[in-house]
């Protein structure tokens, strides 16, 4: 990832209240990071504005070292401080304005006692200058959106930047991910792993860089599985789609009374993977030619059915149906159903990567190559 990698912002007022979904490779995390490296991470003034500005109010929201350290330029004491020692998964921001500036995905262990990362979320989002004081040179880390003191950067850290970020747990806030969202942070969930959904709507895609994509064939847990596997695919989430009953509980859908079928929706890079591939993927690794069935599993949440986000899927789609059964692929008929997706429900959470929570292999293994 590089280092001006960050997240469109705007994102922030879109997915308010937004499920989770989950990432496949870091590997297209960071090309996707790369892709979005140039967006501009200053918050709209809406965010910024209204927060503490006087010294008067900012000695009310920090505590006196909080205040020494961001505002008089201290340091605080090493392995006694609140994050040096933090491995939980999260971003830290500016303890003011709550602007994002580092990640724990580039957090390290440094060993000298205080918070260490090897680049911020953007260059943009921090000011680099020259410190001569207490005898030696070195460069001071402020922060751009509260021009505090944040610490210092010294160029004896690990790859692939080379770069230690030594800052002052006192400038920061730590905010887990499970309150990414809660807390307007939800276009970072993609760093580590998760994107988010409006509840009962499509998945959320980043703008410009990633498209949605939705299709059931059997059991969800086995169809998640080998989409995960597929280059290019960057989220997956498992759900009920196609029926009647709002937030439709796995009890409801195996009753067979909401008319959803059992789906997995993802996000995929359409750079490194089309949408055809996807298609490919889908027909090899289950049979599309038995109506309400998956082998041994029966009833109509099992149906082989294509959701499509826009015309161009679905066009696409029938295309490739077409052509399947035109050099008759399967010997049978092929009875998938191709719609405009509709409200997509997020599964309970463990039935969300869960063979690989089991530590099992997927039950749809490949069944044919096309």
């Amino acid at each position: 990832m590089t280092a001006e990698s960050t997240w469109t912002l705007v994102v922030v007022l879109a997915v308010a209240g937004a499920g989770i979904w989950s990432l496949t490779s870091s590997t297209t995390r960071t090309a996707i990071a790369e892709e979005t490296m140039n967006t501009d991470t200053t918050k709209a003034c809406e965010v910024v504005c209204g927060l503490p500005t006087s010294d008067e109010e900012l000695r009310k929201l920090l505590t006196p070292e909080q205040y020494k350290i961001m505002r008089e330029n201290g340091t605080e004491a090493p392995f006694k401080n609140e994050y040096w020692d933090n491995h939980e998964e999260g971003i830290y921001v500016d303890r003011i304005t709550g602007e994002p500036l580092f990640s724990s995905e580039t957090k390290f262990d440094s060993g000298t006692g205080w918070p260490s990362f090897t680049q911020p979320l953007a260059k943009s989002l921090v000011k680099e200058i020259t410190d001569s004081s207490h005898g030696m040179s070195r460069t001071e880390v402020r922060s751009a959106s509260s021009d505090s003191h944040l610490g210092h950067v010294f160029n004896d850290g690990p790859a692939p930047t080379r770069l230690r970020y030594c800052m002052n747990s006192a400038s920061l806030r730590f905010v887990p991910i499970e309150k990414l969202e809660a807390e307007g942070y939800a276009e970072y969930l993609p760093l580590f792993g998760q994107l988010p959904t409006k509840p009962g709507t499509d998945p959320v895609a980043i703008p410009g860089v990633t498209e949605l994509a939705t299709f059931g064939g059997g059991c969800f847990w086995g169809v998640e599985t080998f989409f995960r596997d597929v280059k290019g695919v960057v989220a997956t989430a498992t759900g009920y789609e196609g029926g009647s009953t709002a937030n439709p509980t796995y009890k409801q859908v195996c009753a067979h009374t909401t008319g959803h079928a059992e789906v997995v929706a993802l996000s995929y890079d359409p750079k490194i993977v089309s949408y055809e591939t996807l298609l490919k993927t889908f027909f090899e690794y289950h049979d599309p030619t038995t109506m309400n069935r998956q082998g041994p599993d029966i009833g109509d949440q099992y149906r082989s059915v294509i959701f499509t986000h826009n015309g161009e899927q679905a066009q696409i789609a029938q295309s490739y149906i077409a052509d399947l059964g035109q050099q008759d692929i399967f010997g049978s008929p092929i009875v998938t159903q191709v719609l405009p997706t509709t409200d997509f429900w997020k599964a309970e959470e463990y039935h969300q990567q869960y063979f690989e929570k089991q530590g099992h292999v997927s039950c749809h293994p490949k069944q044919r190559d096309l």
